[in-house]
């Protein structure tokens, strides 16, 4: 940010880390000031929500999109994967529609747009007039990538109504005179739970008792690190707010950074995670 005083943590980061990734911490200052002392291609995943719009306050503090956009995208890996949860603000009856510029801004920077998924949070959670429209209960996580995905672990955590029968499988083919001919063949029995769709149902957590006023959901955060990265690989949060990504990606066995301009932010991340194990195959 213009005119912020050089703290502490970052005369720590500019004497350690330029050049290299400061791992398994958090960091308070300038996200993209921070970013940019990071090594080129060397974050696998990203899990992050961003302030959007006016919906929340965060101490005052301003953000560059475009920078944020651009440092993203030079430090992913090849088939890294940026998971963008953000909303839009309704003012006099109209959206903003902040969330899908963003979107649509990944894409021109030269990342794919692999998913536009949504987040169920399970009823009404925002303030405004329902006399015209129905209440919002859902927030967006735009999965952007790198060329195609590197990973994907899929969850497997829908029942299967059609668990145990067996079905008929048929394909198109043609015949020498040229006929088409359909060809049917039975195939196993359906399992008793299939791959997760891209709407996932997560209760939010809300502001009551919170230190920070937008807690991310622990299991969101969870099940994005389980599906797009593997064991030892990097997460990236960089508006880490109270750590919740951090939290799970060493809980999961990944390596973490948190950068997060808020100080007061900055160390309930930090107590939250010297209260956590460390997992034993975590390097």
């Amino acid at each position: 940010m213009k005119g912020r005083t050089m703290t502490q943590d970052d005369a720590t980061l500019s004497a350690a880390s330029v050049g290299s990734l400061p791992l398994d911490q958090i960091i308070c200052g300038d996200n993209c000031e921070v970013m940019r002392q990071m090594p080129s291609e060397s974050i696998d995943l990203v899990v992050t929500s961003p302030p959007y719009d006016d919906l929340r306050t965060y101490g005052g503090h301003s953000w560059d999109f475009y920078g944020v956009a651009w440092n993203l995208k030079r430090l992913l890996k090849p088939g890294g994967v940026i998971v963008w949860v953000v909303n839009d603000e309704t003012k006099d009856g109209d959206e903003t529609g902040t969330s899908f510029r963003q979107a649509l801004h990944f894409k021109d920077v030269g990342l794919r747009l692999h998913d536009t998924m949504i987040w169920d949070k399970g009823g009404f959670t925002a303030v405004g007039s329902t006399s015209v429209r129905y209440g919002p209960s859902t927030e967006y996580m735009f999965v952007a990538s790198k060329g195609k995905p590197a990973v994907f672990n899929p969850i497997r955590d829908r029942h299967n109504i059609h668990a145990g029968a067996t079905r008929k499988a048929g394909r198109l083919v043609r015949l020498p005179s040229g006929e088409m001919l359909r060809k049917t063949h039975e195939v196993k029995p359906a399992a008793d739970v299939g791959i997760r769709f891209n709407v996932w149902k997560v209760a939010n957590p809300g502001v009551a008792g919170q230190a920070h006023p937008a807690t991310f959901p622990e299991s969101l955060a969870r099940d994005h690190i389980l599906s797009w990265s593997n064991p030892g690989d990097v997460v990236l949060d960089p508006f880490s707010g109270s750590g919740t990504t951090a939290k799970m990606a060493r809980e999961t066995g990944r390596r973490f950074i948190g950068i997060e301009v808020n100080p007061e932010y900055v160390e309930i991340s930090r107590k939250r995670l010297a209260q956590q194990a460390l997992p034993m195959d975590v390097a």
